[in-house]
């Protein structure tokens, strides 16, 4: 669908705000986790093996650059599953400019299938690996977790502007911009 065909009203959010607020995000993300955290693990285990080694740094480093591309595919399967054409209506892509990988849907959904694929690389990548850094006691693995929370910061933010729509509407994913149309 041409953006000059589109029908509806476009929402979008500012890339320098969505970059505050994922700094915002990852600072209520570490007070949530890091004090539950040190807290349970103060004890439990020497510091030293709480800060994990090089190594384990090194490996969390490069799981980030392959998260972020897995980001993107989490994005595309969970969108493909609410679109009518599937997998054939997803596309990846990286916006040079600000050095950021995208994944676009090129067809409508409703709202709840939209917001389940906005939110899906915070809970998988994010969430759920601080989560379970609470229980395991490794640093690396809750910095994993705050980041990709944090990375998540513009999809909650859209998640959070879908909120005040009608959930009967259709969302159409913006081709170029951080935002959507909403179509009534």
């Amino acid at each position: 669908m041409e953006e000059n065909e589109v029908k509806g009203r476009k929402v979008a959010i500012d890339i320098v705000k969505a970059n505050i607020f994922a700094i915002a995000i990852m600072v209520v993300a570490a007070i949530l986790f890091f004090v539950p955290f040190f807290w349970i693990w103060k004890d439990r285990k020497p510091i030293s093996e709480l800060l994990g080694g090089f190594g384990d740094w090194s490996i969390t480093f490069i799981l980030v650059i392959v998260g972020i591309v897995v980001h993107e595919l989490i994005h595309g399967l969970t969108w493909a599953c609410y679109a009518k054409s599937g997998w054939k209506s997803i596309s990846f892509g990286v916006m040079w400019k600000l050095l950021t990988p995208y994944c676009h849907c090129d067809e409508p959904m409703h709202i709840p299938g939209y917001m389940m694929g906005a939110m899906m690389p915070c809970i998988i990548l994010g969430i759920i690996p601080a989560i379970a850094a609470l229980f395991i006691g490794s640093l690396p693995m809750l910095a994993w977790g705050i980041f990709f929370i944090a990375a998540a910061a513009g999809d909650i933010w859209i998640t959070l502007l879908l909120t005040k729509e009608n959930p009967k509407s259709m969302v159409l994913d913006h081709p170029s911009e951080a935002g959507f149309y909403i179509i009534d």
